[in-house]
């Protein structure tokens, strides 16, 4: 294993994992569609990245990064703020659902995400957004 970082980067506007569904006639629980579709873009993206390589084994660190679009009712001003960094995103999605989403990257980055051990979830603004994932091993 090479200590090189492994990037992955979805654009488009990141997304965090929803809550199972119910089906109350059944009691049959279902992933909502929205969830599923990411997860397989994320998956294909990391695919991609990966090159045919196996998972990675060991200790791992991941560093994500969340870009968010920048609301288009601000002004000028406040949209330089936002893209400075001096005002982020407190806003849904969770970083707690967002990390959930790497679920897509068991068996094609890592063998299972228990060998993360050290994870940094961050939120901005961005022309341009995004889901950038940086694993390293720890």
């Amino acid at each position: 294993m090479t200590d090189a970082p492994i990037i992955i980067e979805l654009p488009g506007e990141p997304r965090g994992k929803a809550r199972p569904r119910f089906v109350r006639r059944t009691g049959i629980a279902f992933t909502p569609k929205q969830t599923t579709s990411y997860e397989a873009m994320l998956r294909h993206e990391a695919a991609i990245v990966m090159a045919r390589r196996p998972p990675l084994d060991g200790a791992l660190a991941v560093q994500v990064a969340a870009h968010f679009t920048i609301p288009q009712s601000w002004s000028a001003k406040k949209r330089a703020a936002a893209l400075a960094g001096e005002i982020r995103p407190a806003k849904r999605p969770d970083w707690e659902n967002v990390a959930k989403m790497l679920d897509a990257f068991n068996g094609v980055v890592w063998r299972d995400d228990c060998q993360v051990v050290t994870g940094l979830i961050e939120k901005f603004y961005s022309d341009r957004p995004r889901l950038r994932i940086e694993v390293v091993p720890s």
